[in-house]
């Protein structure tokens, strides 16, 4: 999409928007029931999700962080208790953020806030949704509580995320009732490698699906749905769609600009980015300049532009994932 196709998209897009909410507060004055928004139906599982997409979600850890993300044109803040880089480098046990922290940047920013559980732990979800984040993350990120078992998602009504490295885990995530999938690269190392791997076996798995549709051999899609363990129904959905059922963002390791537009080249509907903006020496350039990268990936002289705003200089220091141990990796939590 061409620069001036985008602006024109959004300012149509603007007054659709604000046709809906004139249309919603005429609904009200003739007294007729407006159903509320903050119910688990899927306008909110994956409607209000939908909106997100070709936008960034930031990593932020306060409410400062989270007023230059929201200045810079960020969709989206995730509110942590450390930045992945951090929770790496000091180890122990990591868990869901301050509520108190949460609830502040909730006040002072305007943009959707969403906030990380650990894998398994309902409660801390619980608590979450009582605060009213607009999206709770079951994160890989924080230590996990059950190495095996997720959140049963169907259970809440805020929408959840969660993170995979392949195709049959993402089905099984949106079994368990993600709305959105974030696929998995190594957090907090700055190194983006991990999740174009993981991208692309997605969507090698996607195609291999396709396949066996435009074949007309829905017995391989069976086969396929039962080796990998997942709905046979959602298998087949995924195959009429030719792309996730849900809004899928790529995370883990985008530290620039260029990294960004890679990942929405490769498919993603929009970007997470972790320690990349606030681990650098240039946060707020950054920050503006990834919102720019992602917005027109498909614009190589914008992105040339947004690349231009930052220097590797100033860039997170990265580590290399394979000197990491086993045990260091995060993105092999919860499958």
């Amino acid at each position: 999409m061409k620069l001036v196709d985008a602006y024109t998209y959004l300012e149509k897009l603007r007054d659709f928007i604000y046709s809906l909410l004139e249309y919603r507060d005429k609904v009200k004055e003739s007294g007729l029931e407006v159903i509320p928004i903050r119910e688990a139906t899927p306008l909110v599982r994956y409607g209000f999700i939908s909106m997100f997409k070709s936008g960034v979600i930031m990593d932020v850890t306060n409410e400062k962080q989270a007023e230059i993300a929201e200045n810079a044109g960020a969709v989206g803040v995730m509110v942590l208790d450390k930045l992945p880089y951090d929770v790496r480098t000091a180890g122990g046990v990591a868990r869901t953020a301050d509520l108190n922290v949460i609830m502040s940047v909730m006040n002072a920013i305007t943009i959707p806030v969403s906030a990380k559980c650990r894998i398994g732990h309902a409660e801390e979800a619980r608590l979450l949704e009582n605060i009213g984040v607009d999206l709770i993350d079951e994160s890989e990120v924080l230590t996990p509580v059950d190495e095996k078992n997720h959140i049963n998602k169907w259970d809440f009504k805020t929408p959840f995320v969660n993170g995979a490295r392949n195709l049959p885990e993402a089905l099984r995530r949106i079994y368990e009732g993600a709305s959105m999938i974030r696929t998995k690269g190594e957090p907090g190392t700055g190194n983006v490698a991990e999740a174009v791997r993981h991208m692309k076996l997605v969507n090698r798995d996607i195609a291999t699906l396709r396949g066996y549709l435009l074949a007309g051999d829905y017995e391989a899609i069976w086969f396929y749905s039962k080796e990998n363990k997942v709905p046979y129904e959602l298998a087949l959905l995924t195959a009429k769609l030719g792309r996730l059922p849900v809004v899928n963002f790529a995370a883990g390791g985008i530290a620039t600009p260029a990294d960004a537009a890679l990942m929405m080249w490769l498919g993603a509907d929009g970007v997470f980015v972790g320690s990349g903006i606030f681990k650098s020496q240039d946060s707020e350039n950054r920050a503006r300049a990834i919102v720019l990268a992602t917005s027109f990936y498909d614009d190589p002289e914008t992105v040339v532009e947004a690349q231009k705003m930052v220097s590797e200089k100033y860039s997170m220091l990265g580590i290399d994932v394979r000197i990491l141990k086993p045990e260091q990796l995060m993105q092999v939590r919860g499958e």
